[in-house]
């Protein structure tokens, strides 16, 4: 297993996957992003495991996209089977992109078993990227969500499901200020099960994914594939594409203008904005 990656099985039938890289605040590079459907694999194929939980390590979730990290393919596609990231111009990229962010989100999403995230901290952007796929959210007080990518002169995250988990007045908030929301306000807009104190975290999601386990698997998965559909036939599948597209389209442009595939100001603009509490900001009550 990846160094960035853990893997637990903490009670019966429930096994966690844990994000650890907490010095880097669990940043997703390519090698993390496949380690980590790796370890989704292993949990789908243990008869053992009816539940599976993804939590992190340190006092944040996930800040989102290491923009340190490569953004080449190591390894043959796995996901949606694109061509090879080498491509010129913004071609590999949007392979890259449809590999590694959208591709394997909807993988994530359509997991037959049901997932849980142990959500504590920040997530941001590309964090909601590896919770938003997850069936369920329970989430510590001190939690936070935000997308501030406009500001890197893009749409939003890779997986732009944005309008399904908040509502469309408050995702166009959230993709337009970058300010964050809080934990109690993520769950009033339902994008939260349960928002629950920080020491009381574990315990409490631990007894949440037990109280599933106990169910019958195959009522589980049918359940599961149900909501999947419904969701697919409201349009989210095709949503999630052509999101992705435009928000390609801000990367080629972002190449033309400024030699790269975000907006060089844009970090100066979000360091801004991560001043602020969601309660300053208006994010929570």
């Amino acid at each position: 297993m990846n160094p960035g990656i853990r893997l637990e099985r903490p009670r019966p039938g429930v096994v966690r996957i844990v994000l650890a890289r907490p010095d880097r605040r669990n940043a997703q590079d390519p090698p993390l992003l496949r380690a980590l459907d790796a370890a989704f694999l292993e949990a789908v194929a243990d008869d053992d495991c009816h539940v599976i939980v993804l939590a992190a390590d340190g006092p944040d979730f996930s800040s989102g996209h290491d923009l340190t990290g490569s953004f080449d393919l190591p390894s043959p596609p796995i996901a949606t089977m694109h061509s090879s990231s080498d491509q010129e111009g913004i071609e590999g990229h949007f392979n890259f992109e449809c590999e590694l962010y959208l591709g394997l989100c909807l993988r994530w999403r359509d997991i037959p078993k049901p997932t849980i995230a142990q959500v504590n901290g920040r997530v941001i952007a590309g964090g909601l990227m590896v919770m938003w796929p997850m069936d369920l959210v329970v989430a510590s007080d001190d939690a936070s969500f935000s997308d501030p990518v406009t500001a890197f002169g893009v749409n939003g995250v890779e997986y732009f499901t944005h309008i399904y988990e908040v509502g469309v007045r408050r995702a166009r908030e959230m993709l337009y200020t970058g300010e964050a929301i809080g934990a109690e306000e993520a769950h009033r807009l339902g994008m939260v099960n349960h928002v629950v104190p920080l020491a009381d975290l574990e315990e409490f999601t631990l007894d949440l994914a037990e109280r599933i386990a106990a169910r019958p698997q195959f009522g589980l998965r049918l359940s599961k594939a149900t909501i999947n559909q419904q969701l697919d036939a409201m349009g989210q599948r095709q949503s999630l594409e052509a999101a992705l597209s435009l928000h390609n389209l801000g990367h080629a442009n972002n190449l033309l203008k400024h030699g790269s595939l975000i907006d060089p100001s844009g970090a100066a603009v979000i360091r801004s904005a991560a001043q602020r509490t969601p309660a300053e900001s208006g994010g929570a009550a």
